[in-house]
This record gives C-alpha cells, sequence and structure tokens, in this order.
C-alpha cells in the first residue's frame, strides 16, 4: 500500500522505469503521469541503486528524533495511568504535562481507550469487532464473494447531485412525489485476483440472484477460473433460495456465509461495494440512470485491467490472473 500522501503507487514507479527503458523522454513520462521530472529521476536512480525493491515505500519516520519526550517522562505517564485509570487531560494536569503530549505517548503505547477497559481493575472489557486476521487464497476461483448493493434511481434530468438540493420542483425534486425505485447491484469478486463482475438488477429475489450467480461463473469460466466456493452473507435468498441452491449444485460450489452480525467477514465485497460508489455511482452527477447503467461497464474494465490494487501491489486485478 503507498504512502498516504504520495502521489504515485508501485505501478506508477514501474510504469516510469519502464517507459524511461523503453526510450521515452523522461519529461514526457512525468507529463503524463502527472508528477515532476525530479520524481521520474529520483525512481530511475532508486531502482539503479536498489532494482525492484527500490520502487517500494520507505518509511517516513526520521533517523533521529531529539525532540521525542524522553523515555523517563514516558515511563513516569504509563504508570500514572496504571495508577489512577485515567484520561490523557487528567494525567497531564498531574504530571505537569501538555494533553496532546500524554495522548501521544498513550497512544504510541498502545493504551487502550477508557471506555475500553474495567475502570477499577484497568482489564481490557471490549475488544475490537475486527478480526486483525487477514486472509487470501492462494489461486484464482478458491473462493468468490457475493454481495449486493442497493442504490436509489435517478430520476430524468438528473438528481440533487446535479441540480442541488434546493433546486426547484420541476426539475430535482419531481421525483419526490413518485416513488422511483432502487437498483440494485449484483457483485461476485474474486478472493485471490480481485476480479470482479458486476449487475444491475430490479430486486434481490431468489430468480434474479439465481441468473447473476450462474452468468458470473461463466464470466470467470470464460477467464480460465474454475470457482470452488462461494461466501454470502446470510439473507434468506442465499441460504434457502431454491433457485440459488440449484446453481451452486449444477457448478458443484461449495457454500460458505458470513459470521451473523459481522459484515467484515465479507469484507472484499464490502470495500469493492465502496469502491463502486465513489469510483462509479458518485463519480459524476449523472443525468440520467441509463447513463449511469451504461457507465458501470466501463468502470468494471478500468477496475479489472488498468486501475491499480492495493492490496495487488499497485498493479491491476488482471495482472495475477495473467501471472
Amino acid at each position: 500500500m503507498a504512502h498516504a500522501n504520495a502521489r504515485t503507487n508501485l505501478f506508477a514507479r514501474r510504469l516510469m522505469v519502464e517507459r524511461v527503458a523503453a526510450g521515452w523522454p523522461a519529461a514526457h513520462v512525468a507529463q503524463q503521469l502527472g508528477v515532476s521530472r525530479a520524481t521520474v529521476h529520483k525512481w530511475l536512480r532508486r531502482f539503479a541503486e536498489s532494482g525492484e525493491a527500490g520502487l517500494a515505500d520507505r518509511s517516513s519516520r526520521p533517523v533521529r528524533m531529539p525532540a521525542r519526550t524522553p523515555k523517563p517522562v514516558e515511563q513516569r505517564v504509563l504508570a500514572a495511568r496504571r495508577r489512577g485509570k485515567r484520561g490523557a487531560v487528567v494525567l497531564a494536569a498531574e504530571l505537569g504535562l501538555n494533553p496532546s503530549t500524554v495522548g501521544r505517548i498513550l497512544a504510541r503505547h498502545r493504551v487502550p481507550h477508557l471506555a475500553a477497559i474495567d475502570p477499577i481493575t484497568g482489564e481490557a472489557t471490549r475488544t475490537s469487532r475486527r478480526s486483525p486476521n487477514r486472509y487470501e487464497h492462494d489461486r484464482p476461483g478458491a473462493m468468490i464473494h457475493v454481495d449486493v448493493k442497493k442504490l436509489g434511481k435517478i430520476p430524468p434530468g438528473g438528481g440533487w447531485r446535479l441540480h442541488g438540493r434546493d433546486a426547484g420542483v420541476s426539475v430535482a425534486n419531481r421525483h419526490k412525489k413518485t416513488r422511483i425505485g432502487y437498483d440494485f447491484v449484483h457483485t461476485a469478486i474474486d478472493d485471490h485476483t480481485r476480479l470482479a463482475y458486476s449487475e444491475i438488477h430490479p430486486d434481490e429475489k431468489d430468480a434474479t440472484s439465481a441468473g447473476f450467480l450462474h452468468r458470473a461463473l461463466a464470466w470467470f469460466a470464460a477467464r480460465g477460473v474454475t470457482v470452488r466456493r462461494v461466501l454470502t452473507d446470510n439473507a434468506l435468498v442465499y441460504r434457502q433460495g431454491t433457485d440459488w441452491g440449484w446453481v451452486c449444485s449444477a457448478w458443484q460450489l461449495k457454500r460458505r456465509f458470513t459470521k451473523p452480525g459481522c459484515p467484515w467477514t465479507n469484507g472484499k465485497a464490502e470495500r469493492f461495494n465502496r469502491t463502486l460508489l465513489t469510483e462509479w455511482a458518485y463519480a459524476r452527477p449523472w443525468t440520467s440512470n441509463h447513463l449511469r447503467h451504461r457507465g458501470l461497464d466501463r468502470f468494471l474494465h478500468h477496475y479489472n485491467t488498468r486501475r491499480g490494487h492495493s492490496a495487488l501491489g499497485g498493479r491491476p486485478p488482471i495482472s495475477r490472473l495473467a501471472a
């Protein structure tokens, strides 16, 4: 994953090296990627010094930190916290320090928040709901994640994102008098490659979901991916749907379900839904629902073949399939 403030990711840095090696002027490469020539020469120099490893992110931590709080003071803060079970403001007043300094010390040593500990014993009583464990299957098709995202339809002429919330009733608020309904974006994403397949439907019923799964499996099979398992949430259509069960049986899929009340178990699909919203559904103010539908195919093609993915080292999902 690239540094939070970096202008380029690993994939873009490789592009710089490859294009300059192919004979492109560094100035032209910089202009195409939207960076300075100094940036291009910096990554060329690092690649020359360390090879592929030189393109990776380096820690932004300074070599020396002369202004860091001395260790004896940190130990006083930690001891006072264990003794008094108080927050940064109270501890700062007690020790004669700045509250922000105390807060940084507590955060640096991963001291839990007061709301997460017993006020008498100091033992943790509330743990994070999200598991620290991360997994990734070792081959394409070992598992696909399936989920549905519900989106409000766009009225003819565009909605409030185009005209503003204060627009006249004749355009943006016309749909308030009538129900315009919802679109249901069905998505299947491969766990290993992050290849994604999506369709828009008017509902998420059994027959609709089963038809989507069949076409998604055929789409993956056309790209040489044989799907073995499917992971979904605990919706009735996935648990008890007759058509859904037939499709799973016909394709010899093993069905897996997320832990109830833990949507992050299906985290790859949930994260892709967020990307759908920011880079497609809400990326621009659409003037009609039809245009937004047409934009989905372009987004998916870009996502699968060109967009760098942080979990894949800045490369697009298709790169893992090719490998």
